[in-house]
């Protein structure tokens, strides 16, 4: 079960993604030290990245590519930078249209 600390990370890394792409169908599941960005397309539910916390609140991001596979993104920071980051280097996989 996610710590508290993970569920209000999870919580604020979840509004914040709402503001930047416009819309509710992003989702934020804590698991372990990393915080999953999911979207919701029709009836699935597809992890798209991942925010994993290397020191206090400090991130590093990874996207999951047609693989399966966790490749890395360039850049670390706070909970902030990093999702600006992600939604901007990953815009057209959190397009609820696309």
């Amino acid at each position: 079960m996610p710590t508290s600390d993970a569920q209000r990370k999870a919580a604020e890394l979840q509004r914040q993604l709402a503001t930047l792409t416009g819309h509710n169908k992003v989702t934020v599941k804590p698991y372990g030290k990393h915080l999953l960005i999911q979207m919701q397309r029709d009836d699935t539910i597809d992890t798209v990245a991942r925010l994993t916390e290397v020191g206090r609140n400090i991130y590093t991001c990874a996207f999951r590519s047609h693989t399966g596979r966790w490749e890395p993104l360039p850049g670390t920071g706070e909970l902030a930078e990093t999702t600006d980051l992600v939604v901007s280097l990953l815009a057209p996989y959190l397009d609820p249209d696309s």
